[in-house]
């Protein structure tokens, strides 16, 4: 067998080239129909340009945040402030306006034990409240307390659970645990693009995401 005809992902051994398939057996090439080498040539082709392109997207993200800096940097030395702390939720725009790149910073906020506290509090009040409308409200405290598909609970929800007012002292003890259970335990910053075609037009997203596009 030459060098050419053995596919990407092949090994050989012995002189017969082999792939593996799902369940870790080697299979000799020459057993595989050809529409499933085909399939994987040009499976393995896509992934490689996409981590081609994921590591230049990469390389972008860092570059963009270096040249933000800076220019705070130099925003810092023009009015004579104290350098460095975080720089999130400013946009820099172009002189005409049509353009804009903004920098966001996105707290990842946990729940403590608080937080089951709580929930115990909220069933207590739910269990004695009258049924008119409860079931509407058991609703959404079941949706705020659901986990995510991460584990994670959902903190959509849980905020509109806090906007919730109610005037039974045991709700506003739950709400101020639910309070007490947020720490924020890190932050990510996003950098976010956006142009116009004219001072009067809406603003569109540059997307640098592929499913958008």
């Amino acid at each position: 067998m030459t060098e050419q005809s053995i596919p990407a992902g092949a090994q050989v051994l012995n002189g017969v080239a082999y792939m593996t398939d799902p369940k870790g057996a080697l299979v000799p090439v020459s057993a595989i129909k050809a529409q499933d080498l085909l399939m994987d040539e040009t499976v393995r082709k896509l992934i490689g340009d996409a981590r081609f392109l994921a590591d230049r997207l990469a390389a972008f993200k860092a570059e963009c945040f270096s040249e933000l800096r800076a220019f705070n940097d130099l925003l810092d030395q023009e009015y004579d402030a104290k350098r460095g702390g975080p720089k999130g939720n400013v946009t820099f725009t172009s002189f005409d306006g049509l353009l804009k790149v903004t920098v966001q910073v996105a707290d990842n906020i946990v729940f403590g034990p608080e937080l089951q506290v709580a929930k115990k509090i909220i069933d207590e009040c739910l269990l004695e409240w009258s049924a008119d409308g409860r079931d509407e409200i058991r609703a959404i405290v079941m949706r705020a307390f659901n986990v995510d598909r991460e584990g994670q609970i959902n903190r959509a929800e849980m905020f509109g659970l806090l906007r919730l007012e109610f005037s039974d002292e045991r709700w506003k003890r739950a709400m101020q645990a639910i309070r007490d259970s947020m720490r924020v335990s890190g932050s990510k910053e996003y950098v976010r693009f956006h142009a116009k075609a004219s001072p009067e037009a809406e603003w569109k997203p540059v997307s640098l995401d592929i499913a958008a596009l």
